[in-house]
């Protein structure tokens, strides 16, 4: 391999190995979350209250992932692109290693969750940063006309993260039956040591991007790239924020919410709601590639924008279908909300690209995707257990699902039309 210019394939394998490894991380916590976390760690609460309490402490790495985001942000716009993804990868990895390792409250007390709910937040901190470098590391690579394509193996690593962490959640709990909660939820956690160390393998065939070499050489590094947005690009980065609410609150609601409410309000059992999550997710990775296809073509703003519109439509019928008891109905629900994501995942990578300049766009980025994260993905959980809880019906979240959604559709539809003008050193800069 040549010393400066890395193979095409190096490129995308890194950015979605390293993102699917830390979705990974991220996604068994919040399975066990809805599963276990109630009962272990928060066992003198009632079981509505203790499920909130872990749906808490899943939504405290969300309240961590905008700082992160911030400061691997100030970093990836100050030295570069490369080093903040390795960092990233090692606080994820290294957090959702130990937790696998916690005493419960039955052996330590309030210790206990104390430090799960520290793990969860250095776990979100590495996260924060992740999306933004292994996006920008791609498209930054990428021609204007390939972005989106380019972008979208980034955006892989979400359904891939989903899919591995719910089959090894599903397979523990196949073979471990009465021993999953006691000790069988721990080995998902374990095995991310694993996946650490050939995350670090991959991303080591890493070099710098193009457009950020390019900025380094021009001398426009900013000494503060956040302070230097928000002066500059205030406008879009609160609309940017709001338009990233739409995936992540449909996204958590199936794949975290509903493992609890599909139990409890639907009659479904553990293992055949990790199983229809686990099937919608492969049409969630092909629908993320055929729409940033799209995306390249059309354009990321529409693109983006018919998704958030589905999903407005999608929030009702959502329920309606799990409401029914019927394995075949929540499997159409799940795969029906997994294209929905899959349309806007396909183009937000290009999208969030175009709208920030280089010199600020890390920074940028993930900001917006983490705010979006934080109120579609901390908050909807936690929202959805208590409307369930006051009306013990599934219309309310649907009510507060499809308005999420609908913030993101105007904000998309008023967010100014994206560059797509040509970056000559990312032209032919990859074979």
């Amino acid at each position: 391999m040549a010393g400066s210019t890395p193979s095409r394939a190096s490129i995308l394998l890194a950015s979605c190995v390293g993102t699917s490894i830390e979705w990974y991380d991220y996604y068994v916590f919040g399975s066990a979350s809805a599963l276990v976390f109630g009962s272990l760690f928060f066992p003198s609460f009632s079981p509505v209250a203790g499920t909130l309490a872990a749906f808490g402490t899943f939504a405290v790495g969300f309240i961590a992932r905008p700082l992160g985001g911030a400061v691997i942000g100030h970093f990836g716009d100050r030295i570069g692109r490369k080093s903040m993804l390795v960092l990233t990868l090692m606080l994820a990895g290294l957090a959702t290693f130990l937790i696998g390792l916690l005493p419960t409250y039955a052996a330590i007390g309030v210790a206990a969750p104390i430090l799960l709910v520290f793990l969860r937040l250095v776990q979100g901190f590495g996260v924060g940063g992740e999306w933004g470098g292994a996006v920008l590391v791609a498209t930054e690579h990428a021609t204007p006309r390939q972005r989106a394509v380019y972008g979208s193996f980034a955006q892989f690593g979400v359904p891939i993260g989903v899919l591995t962490s719910n089959l090894v959640f599903l397979l523990v709990v196949e073979t471990t039956g009465d021993g999953f909660a006691t000790w069988g939820w721990r080995i998902p956690f374990l095995v991310s040591v694993a996946l650490l160390v050939v995350g670090m393998l991959v991303r080591r065939t890493l070099t710098e991007s193009p457009e950020f070499q390019r900025v380094r050489e021009k001398r426009q590094v900013s000494r503060v790239p956040a302070a230097t947005l928000l002066r500059e690009r205030p406008g879009t980065l609160l609309l940017a924020s709001l338009a990233a609410i739409a995936p992540p609150a449909v996204g958590y609601t199936v794949m975290v919410y509903m493992l609890s409410y599909g139990t409890q309000a639907a009659g479904f059992g553990r293992s055949t709601l990790l199983t229809l999550i686990l099937a919608s997710t492969v049409l969630w990775i092909a629908g993320i590639y055929v729409a940033a296809r799209c995306a390249d073509r059309w354009g990321s703003k529409p693109v983006y924008a018919i998704g958030a519109g589905f999903a407005v439509v999608w929030a009702w019928p959502l329920f309606l279908l799990v409401d029914t008891g019927s394995v075949g109905a929540a499997l159409l629900a799940f795969m029906v909300a997994g294209i929905v994501q899959a349309i806007m995942a396909g183009a937000q990578g290009a999208l969030f690209t175009e709208i920030f300049p280089a010199r600020m766009r890390f920074s940028g980025a993930s900001i917006a995707y983490q705010m979006g994260g934080l109120v579609g993905g901390a908050v909807t959980p936690l929202a959805a257990t208590g409307l369930y809880g006051a009306y013990h019906s599934s219309t309310p979240i649907a009510v507060y699902l499809g308005l999420l959604c609908a913030v993101s559709l105007v904000a998309v539809l008023v967010l100014p039309a994206p560059s797509r003008a040509a970056v000559p050193e990312a032209v032919g800069s990859v074979r």
